[in-house]
């Protein structure tokens, strides 16, 4: 028997659709290095921005330095989407047994939270400002990163609103071990 309510059906949904994203993101990012390595060192490099001095100071042009960054890149966006895919699970075993709902909720919120910080940190705040990504015609990811903080962030306050069911609200805010 499902449990009552909307909310664990959208917070699976919603949920697997961040998690599926992420993971292909991830596994694009391992079957072809060379395209985002490129954008990563670009970005760090700073060689497409307006060479304003008083910012340039700020550019990494270590190709080690810059692929040691897109390799923790890529390890953040693999770990983000184990979580996120085991938050699934979770949210979809949760169906049945409401028990389960705040176990899905935390791994749901740990994996949220790994992608709004990736992409809102540090390709928005670091990548977008430190490093002037914005002024960049080539090497801008800026839209595509506030779509996935967007995302991330309007998945998250959904997983975290109340069901309007008193036993699953209680069962998602228990106390004890789900």
């Amino acid at each position: 028997m499902l449990a009552a309510g909307a909310l664990p059906v959208a917070a699976t949904l919603l949920t697997g659709t961040v998690a599926l994203y992420i993971t292909l993101v991830a596994f694009g990012n391992i079957t072809d290095f060379d395209t985002n390595q490129q954008f990563v060192r670009h970005v760090l490099a700073m060689d497409t921005t307006f060479k304003d001095d008083d910012l340039m100071w700020r550019a990494v042009g270590s190709t080690a330095l810059q692929d040691t960054a897109y390799v923790g890149i890529i390890v953040w966006e693999s770990l983000a989407a184990l979580i996120l895919l085991a938050a699934t699970v979770l949210w979809a075993g949760a169906l049945r047994r409401p028990q389960g709902l705040r176990r899905a909720r935390r791994a749901g919120t740990i994996g949220l939270l790994m992608i709004l910080v990736l992409f809102g940190a540090g390709f928005i705040g670091i990548g977008g400002e430190w490093f002037a990504m914005w002024q960049s015609e080539d090497w801008n990811g800026l839209d595509a990163a506030t779509r996935v903080v967007t995302l991330a962030g309007i998945v998250l306050v959904v997983t975290h609103l109340p069901s309007g069911s008193k036993e699953l609200d209680q069962a998602a805010s228990s106390k004890g071990r789900a």
